[in-house]
């Protein structure tokens, strides 16, 4: 199983006890870096910067966000919903098929209402028309599909074989821009400029003789920008390439960029056994609490795991579930591996956070903001038996 690096910054220095267990932290100062060097690419190469929503809505910090980028984009009418009450700027809505009943409050809502096929833009014509009549203003987006794979796990690869996400772009014809005014491509998965380069390079033979003819080209999310390697130089000439070459403004939708390295998720041991290797019990679940680890998979990197120097018995952590899967990982602990010991996993504060579950009554982990330049610790969110039962019936 891969194991997701991890940038402890100034976590390092952290008391895990200063928190509940389990619990997010969410570093502030981290979030603020992150997000400066988003606005300093969208600066550089005069384009907009939206923050997706579907990999960190923690609203509480929607001020912020809107002080460095241009708004976010919603995964349908409850995130479009959040957008309208808690963040500054643009709304862009992307929905792989709306239900009718909802696609009216969304226009009242976005700036950009983005389709997955033409197909639906035609059926859903009156409602459109009717919205605008109403004085709401808004475009109207194509999401395409370029027929490129670039993705390592297919279940995370937009351009997978017989992928439903996006129009194919090999089908895309003159009377399909009729009534639209972008296009949206959404292509990448925790990566640099490359694979960009290349997803544009088949596509711009497709796209170049409709060039002029709409007005904006969102490339969606995906893009590793805030990590240290990515090249944002490159990346910056590019994009300004594109917009020159395509005479639209151009778009990026960065969800994991905005948040990484910027929180963890903390737990404590509760019991240990063996079981031809030693077995530890947390209060951390993977099914419920990080359900990538499961999915992708992936095992998510620990807090101070390496300075151990892979010294020690590695222990197999996994969750109070009663699924047999619910495993984490091997871990070679920093601290003993004895109830009541705490711990805490790397880069948490992206898809985790909005990906949690009560399965099992498992409870859900408290919501921390710590700001690492002047120590301020503050818990914005406790959940507790209501939230689980309100969900129930």
């Amino acid at each position: 199983m891969e194991t997701r690096a991890g940038d402890p910054g100034a976590f390092a220095d952290f008391d895990l006890t200063r928190v509940d267990s389990p619990a997010f932290v969410v570093d502030v100062a981290r979030l603020r870096t992150n997000l400066q060097i988003l606005a300093d690419v969208r600066d550089e190469a005069g384009i907009k910067m939206l923050a997706a929503l579907k990999a960190f809505s923690m609203w509480s910090v929607a001020p912020i966000i809107g002080e460095y980028l241009d708004g976010v984009c919603t995964s349908g009418l409850w995130e479009a919903l959040l957008a309208g009450e808690h963040y500054d700027g643009e709304i862009a809505t992307y929905c792989a098929a709306y239900k009718p009943d909802d696609l009216e409050e969304i226009c009242r809502l976005s700036d950009h209402v983005i389709f997955n096929t033409p197909m639906q833009i035609k059926r859903c014509s009156q409602i459109l028309e009717l919205s605008r009549a109403r004085g709401n203003d808004f475009d109207v987006g194509l999401r395409l599909n370029p027929l490129h794979a670039e993705g390592e796990v297919p279940r995370y690869d937009p351009c997978a074989p017989h992928s439903r996400l996006g129009f194919p772009v090999d089908q895309l014809q003159e009377d399909h821009l009729e009534g639209v005014q972008g296009f949206h491509i959404h292509t990448l998965c925790e990566q640099d400029l490359e694979p960009l380069k290349r997803t544009w390079d088949k596509l711009f033979d497709y796209l170049e003789p409709y060039f002029g003819q709409f007005k904006w080209l969102n490339l969606g999310g995906g893009h590793h920008i805030t990590r240290s390697d990515y090249q944002r130089e490159e990346l910056v000439q590019f994009l300004r390439d594109m917009a020159e070459d395509t005479g639209a403004e151009i778009y990026m939708e960065p969800g994991e960029a905005v948040a990484l390295d910027a929180g963890i998720l903390t737990g404590t041991i509760l019991d240990t056994h063996w079981n031809g290797m030693p077995l530890a019990i947390t209060d951390i679940s993977a099914t419920c609490h990080m359900p990538d680890v499961i999915e992708a998979p992936y095992r998510p990197a620990m807090l101070h795991e390496a300075d151990q120097g892979g010294v020690g018995e590695a222990v197999r952590l996994g969750g109070p579930s009663c699924l047999a899967g619910d495993v984490i990982g091997d871990y070679r602990m920093p601290v003993p591996a004895q109830p009541g010991q705490r711990f805490a996993f790397l880069d948490q504060a992206h898809y985790t956070m909005v990906k949690t579950t009560t399965f099992n009554g498992v409870p859900l982990p408290s919501i921390w903001l710590w700001d690492s330049e002047t120590d301020s610790l503050e818990c914005v969110r406790r959940f507790g038996y209501e939230d689980f039962r309100d969900r129930l019936s």
